[in-house]
């Protein structure tokens, strides 16, 4: 019998994405253009979408006419990817294994990945493919909890999770080594449209989610249901505009 998933696991929560990845797709919000088009300003070449996932940031690449590569981990993930964007070249690796020639890229993206990765060896394994003078950018979408229901929603997304960061943690730049030069930093507010039934299937997205027993996950989405039925800005309503702020982080090759 398969073991069934540890919450507190990072291997196990990282693995976790091979289920569920048509709901991921769905519901997860992508990457606005004003951020995605910064950390490419000046690049030349193919890019390089590093834990691609879906591709909700590809997404946004191909429209902003880049050649892209798609790399992650699960089949599953690139499948979903492939069905919606079916001119990208997608091929299966990790960060700190990339299937990529040297010096292929003009741009190695990643989009809400960066704090599953080994930093040393992800840092070198992309050095290694990018160019020199190409990018590294680093993209993460965080809640904007400013706003009562979206604080509480994530109170009850976090509630239990040894693993959940902070939002300080989430913003923060990129550990790197030497042969990248210094970090630069962009900021932007946006908001994420999605059908208030699906903040539920949101919150079941999520590695937490993912790795708990069908029982906790299903008190989970009720309690998101709950409170989509209760709180006086969702009670009611058929879409939601969940905000978000997208920081970005950008670093050439040396």
């Amino acid at each position: 019998m398969t073991p069934h998933p540890d919450p507190t696991s990072r291997a196990d929560r990282a693995a976790s994405f091979t289920r569920g990845a048509d709901v991921y797709a769905r519901v997860r919000p992508g990457y606005p253009a004003e951020a995605v088009s910064w950390l490419l300003e000046g690049t030349t070449g193919p890019v390089l979408d590093l834990a691609a996932g879906t591709g909700l940031l590809t997404r946004r690449l191909v429209e902003l006419g880049a050649d892209v590569v798609a790399v992650d981990p699960a089949a599953a993930m690139l499948e979903e990817l492939s069905a919606a964007l079916p001119g990208v070249d997608t091929r299966t690796g990790t960060a700190e294994r990339i299937p990529l020639a040297d010096a292929g890229v003009g741009a190695v993206v990643v989009g809400q990945a960066w704090h599953w990765f080994d930093p040393p060896r992800a840092a070198a394994e992309i050095a290694r493919v990018l160019r020199p003078g190409g990018t590294l950018g680093v993209l993460t979408n965080d809640r904007d909890e400013r706003v009562d229901w979206v604080a509480r929603f994530g109170e009850i997304l976090h509630e239990g999770d040894s693993l959940a960061p902070d939002s300080a943690q989430s913003a923060a730049p990129p550990a790197l080594d030497e042969s990248f030069g210094p970090a630069e930093r962009f900021e932007h507010s946006w908001h994420h449209h999605l059908p208030t039934a699906e903040l539920g299937p949101l919150a079941a997205s999520r590695s937490y989610a993912l790795t708990l027993s069908p029982e906790d996950r299903e008190h989970l989405v009720q309690r998101v249901e709950d409170l989509a039925a209760t709180h006086a800005d969702l009670s009611g309503t058929t879409e939601v505009a969940l905000p978000y702020v997208t920081t970005a982080y950008r670093a050439r090759r040396r």
